[in-house]
């Protein structure tokens, strides 16, 4: 169960990062300054941190699948960061893109789980019915949003 304790750090911290970004992305005046401070971020917390935790056992262990995967992973990661810094570029706010993020997202992570692992038996007609109450919670949230 400690993976359900990561889990809401992970949301917990996401639920931070477009309203601080977006905020400090005001405050430089510019968005690739932004950007600088974020591929910073990932820089000390991806790379240092992982590299102390390991120590002596970063030499063994690689290989070709897991290396591909794991940085098209950080990849998307860093594109999805930018992409959060463009809509706010654009014109989007942290109160109306942050939602679309964080609903759209659990469904396309569904969608592609089950292409990459099929699922083994029928599927419950509630997945899609979550699946469409996602988008409409967000337009709620968007639509009843605090002025």
């Amino acid at each position: 169960m400690t993976w359900v304790f990561f889990a809401l750090g992970a949301a917990f911290c996401w639920g931070f990062y477009g309203p601080i970004l977006g905020k400090g992305q005001v405050q430089l005046g510019n968005p690739l300054k932004a950007l600088l401070c974020v591929g910073a971020a990932y820089f000390l917390l991806g790379v240092l941190v992982p590299m102390g935790a390991l120590g002596s056992k970063i030499s063994g262990g690689w290989n070709q699948g897991g290396i591909t995967n794991a940085t098209i992973g950080g990849a998307l990661g860093a594109l999805g960061a930018i992409c959060i810094i463009y809509a706010f570029k654009s014109g989007g706010v942290p109160t109306y893109v942050m939602p679309i993020v964080f609903g759209g997202a659990p469904i396309i992570n569904t969608l592609f789980t089950m292409y990459l692992n099929p699922p083994k038996g029928d599927i419950n007609p509630l997945l899609w019915v979550g699946m469409a109450m996602v988008p409409a919670g967000a337009a709620l949230v968007l639509y009843y949003k605090p002025h």
